[in-house]
């Protein structure tokens, strides 16, 4: 039995499409806070529970049977991560669970001035001690966040940012497919694996291929922290989330973010989806 959480989501909810085309619903289960998000996996067979990161009582049974579980990473902004997914972990131990597969982030790491990445290295520090066979998926920095990242430029003419560095885009849509193909294999993957596209551009290349996709020329610049948080506020943003998002723009002029892998492609059979890729979709939607 495959069990998988946050499947009402988009990256894990496309896995389990993905899983569909390969196994019966039979083999599959879906873990959610809210059931009824998860009726059109119902209603195709798929087994659904209720289970909550916050509600560790009730995760076990959530968690029942499953050979492998695949435990998407919180995304409550106003939750405390580190321990919703204590309460995971611990809950698969108490259920038995027999592999463990945890979608990270390519830049976990202690020391990194991105939050998320702190929380993903947490959590792969919880399973490594939890005795449980484990993978973490260290997936690439999703490449439709360039929507926002990237900032107003095709209003402004000017990506604005408060720091660059390398960032392997990698398309939510092929790293779900990459966790299905994982999840198929006959011998199971142990420890951090890394899921990227195969380049990694700066925003600076970016902004570059941003120019060519209009035929216009659009600036770069990179601004002083201070001048950038404030900008952002002044154009209606919450400072919290503009914090926030600063240590992604610093993660990546540090170069947590720098690395690429081939074994995206490799899982996939074809070549990933690219940030240009990406970019030139989102061009075309607000063209």
């Amino acid at each position: 039995m495959i069990t998988i959480t946050g499947a009402t989501g988009a990256l894990n909810g496309a896995t389990v499409d993905h899983l569909l085309q390969h196994l019966p619903a039979s083999e599959l289960t879906v873990v959610t806070r809210d059931p009824a998000r998860a009726a059109r996996f119902a209603e195709r067979g798929v087994t659904v529970r209720q289970g909550d990161y916050d509600d560790p009582a009730g995760l076990p049974a959530a968690f029942a049977g499953a050979d492998h579980l695949l435990l998407v990473s919180s995304n409550d902004p106003a939750g405390d991560t580190i321990s919703q997914h204590r309460n995971a972990v611990e809950a698969a131990i108490t259920a038995g669970v027999g592999h463990v597969l945890y979608t990270s982030h390519q830049g976990a790491g202690a020391a990194s001035p991105f939050v998320p990445a702190r929380h993903h290295a947490a959590t792969e520090d919880m399973l490594a001690s939890s005795g449980l066979p484990w993978t973490s998926l260290r997936n690439g920095f999703y490449a439709h966040s360039l929507q926002w990242l990237l900032g107003p430029w095709q209003r402004t003419g000017v990506v604005s940012i408060p720091a660059d560095g390398p960032v392997s885009w990698t398309a939510r849509e092929d790293a779900a497919e990459a966790a299905a193909a994982i999840l198929l294999l006959d011998e199971p993957v142990e420890g951090p694996v890394t899921i990227t596209a195969p380049e990694a551009p700066t925003f600076a290349d970016l902004t570059r291929t941003a120019s060519d996709l209009v035929g216009n020329e659009v600036r770069f610049e990179v601004v002083d922290d201070d001048v950038w948080v404030e900008r952002a506020v002044a154009g209606g943003q919450q400072e919290p989330m503009v914090r926030f998002l600063l240590g992604m723009y610093l993660a990546a002029e540090q170069g947590w973010f720098a690395g690429t892998d081939p074994m995206l492609g490799e899982l996939l059979g074809r070549a990933p989806r690219s940030a240009q890729d990406v970019l030139r979709e989102v061009v075309a939607a607000n063209g």
